[in-house]
């Protein structure tokens, strides 16, 4: 009797572009906590989960968009800068519940040489985390800090009309563009401080 073509259905995540589930079997393998980088329109999100046979379990996480109100980051919530200290806080986050070392989980996302992504596991290497990875692929120091950014806006400051629609967000917010690097650095120390105070939990 003849028979039509079968047909396989892959998950329902799958379909809808949320979970490779081949490179989610490899990473649970490894045994090791998954540093899970998302990023969104708004925000970046890290986070170290652990699989149990109960399910995954999360033991540190932070969010961009918790800087700002923690620690009155001005720079906003989408840039380099934003995803390294959202990676560095998420790591000493983690070292509080004893987890030092992760492998990286960046979903279906198509990541590129010196993304946030990479940002987010630079900060999450420099809080103490060891993490496979390759020198390569991540931003340099320059762009982390945000000195790019502070080097367009000197080169715009002769032209004030374009300067304030460019960068309205950073003078809404009380920054001038030209001062975030100086701004990346006292967030930093001030986020290692309260590490050091055990002032912030997961």
């Amino acid at each position: 009797m003849a028979r039509g073509p079968t047909y396989s259905l892959p998950f329902r995540r799958r379909r809808e572009q949320k979970t490779d589930y081949e490179r989610r079997r490899t990473l649970l393998a490894s045994g090791v906590p998954r540093l899970v980088i998302r990023i969104t329109g708004k925000h970046t999100i890290a986070q170290l989960i652990e699989s149990t046979a109960l399910g995954d379990k999360v033991l540190a996480h932070a969010n961009s968009g918790e800087l700002t109100s923690k620690y009155g980051w001005k720079g906003g919530s989408r840039g380099l800068p934003a995803a390294y200290l959202t990676g560095l806080l998420a790591g000493m986050r983690a070292s509080t519940n004893s987890v030092n070392e992760a492998i990286v989980d960046a979903g279906l996302r198509r990541v590129t040489k010196g993304s946030r992504v990479f940002s987010t596991l630079k900060g999450a290497a420099d809080s103490g985390l060891k993490i496979p990875h390759s020198e390569d692929i991540l931003p340099d120091k320059a762009r982390v800090r945000g000195e790019h950014i502070a080097s367009y806006a000197k080169a715009l400051s002769s032209d004030p009309e374009q300067y304030k629609r460019q960068f309205s967000r950073y003078l809404a917010s009380g920054l001038k563009p030209e001062d975030l690097p100086e701004h990346f650095e006292q967030v930093k120390k001030q986020m290692m401080e309260s590490q050091r105070k055990g002032e912030h939990s997961a």
